[in-house]
């Protein structure tokens, strides 16, 4: 893991090497707010464009790597038709560490919930419902996506122990973590795991809602093939709902219900048949995902992505304390128990 800056002068350079781009005048670079905590946006004035320049590699992979696995997920993504197009690759260089991508723009608004959870839902089910490719490389495609979700979560439950949680609340995630061990809410053995298109990062802040109502996904770092119930799970919880100032929501059941029955309409019967057996055990695998990455941000939030704007950082931290409180992992754990 590394954080990168950019030098602006440096991306115009490596932009107007762009063959479409070569008559792009420097003052059409126009910075975004900074939204997330992985990449920097500067929006292309006047071509319906947007460079992606990372700031640092949540896979932990280098630089190189890590550019070329999010253009294969833009251009895996496009024919679901709800994800920005793939127009360029900015390679690694001087004063562009991490290199950057050029998609489009799309033109929307942060999602109000719970009344846009059933576009997501739309969004979602047409990643999910993509043919698969010949080739699955260079994006990850786990043989058991389940198990592989798992072992995520044993790799991040080292930063429970660092990230300073209250000995209840400490108590309250080692009983669902060995509970998850056990597989206590899985299915009967022989269920079917079905592998398709995920976004994986697809709380509500990483989507767009246009003016027609449509949802578009934004954030493409982590598209994997996996398990489509944990798209739902992440999209859904308490964990993802709070997590964007601009969306900061909290879901009642009802609403998290119409949001699956919404998904399941829009994708294939056989896929919704296989899929609902896994969506509680799956609310909680990705919820120990989740709590085990935030667990990390609360013990080093500030080396991970410095220069961050203080109100985001302040709502990230906040965000992080009152998800790790032995109350909210009470509350949240109470779906399945």
């Amino acid at each position: 893991m590394s954080t990168t800056g950019f030098d602006p002068g440096a991306l115009h350079a490596a932009l107007t090497r762009l063959p479409r781009l070569s008559d792009l005048p420097a003052d059409a670079l126009e910075p975004m707010p900074l939204k997330g905590v992985a990449h920097d946006h500067v929006r292309l004035r006047g071509r319906r464009l947007v460079a992606r320049i990372p700031r640092w590699s949540q896979l932990d992979l280098d630089a190189w790597t890590a550019l070329e696995r999010q253009a294969a997920a833009f251009r895996r993504a496009e024919p679901s038709g709800h994800t920005p197009r793939f127009a360029g690759l900015l390679p690694p260089g001087d004063g562009l560490p991490s290199g950057a991508l050029v998609v489009g723009e799309v033109e929307g608004r942060p999602p109000v919930l719970p009344a846009d959870m059933p576009a997501i839902a739309r969004a979602l089910a047409a990643l999910h419902r993509m043919a698969p490719p010949d080739l699955y490389d260079p994006l990850p495609a786990p043989a058991d996506p389940v198990a592989a979700l798992l072992a995520q979560v044993e790799r991040q439950a080292e930063w429970f122990d660092r990230a300073g949680l209250s000995p209840q609340a400490r108590d309250l995630v080692a009983h669902e973590l060995a509970a998850a061990r056990a597989g206590d809410l899985d299915p009967p053995a022989g269920t079917p795991v079905p592998l398709t298109a995920v976004g994986v990062d697809v709380h509500p802040g990483n989507f767009l809602i246009d003016a027609w109502g449509k949802a578009w996904f934004t954030d493409l770092e982590k598209l994997q093939y996996g398990h489509p119930g944990a798209d739902l799970a992440h999209a859904s919880l308490y964990t993802s709902t709070k997590w964007d100032p601009a969306v900061d929501a909290e879901l009642a059941r009802e609403d998290v219900a119409a949001f699956q029955d919404a998904w399941a309409m829009a994708v294939p019967g056989d896929l919704a048949d296989e899929v609902r057996p896994w969506l509680k055990p799956l609310r909680r695998l990705v919820w120990l995902r989740t709590l085990s990455w935030m667990a990390r941000w609360s013990a080093e939030g500030a080396a991970l992505s410095p220069g961050m704007p203080e109100p985001l950082r302040d709502h990230m931290d906040a965000h992080a304390a009152d998800i790790l409180r032995p109350e909210r992992i009470e509350q949240v754990r109470r779906e399945w128990r």
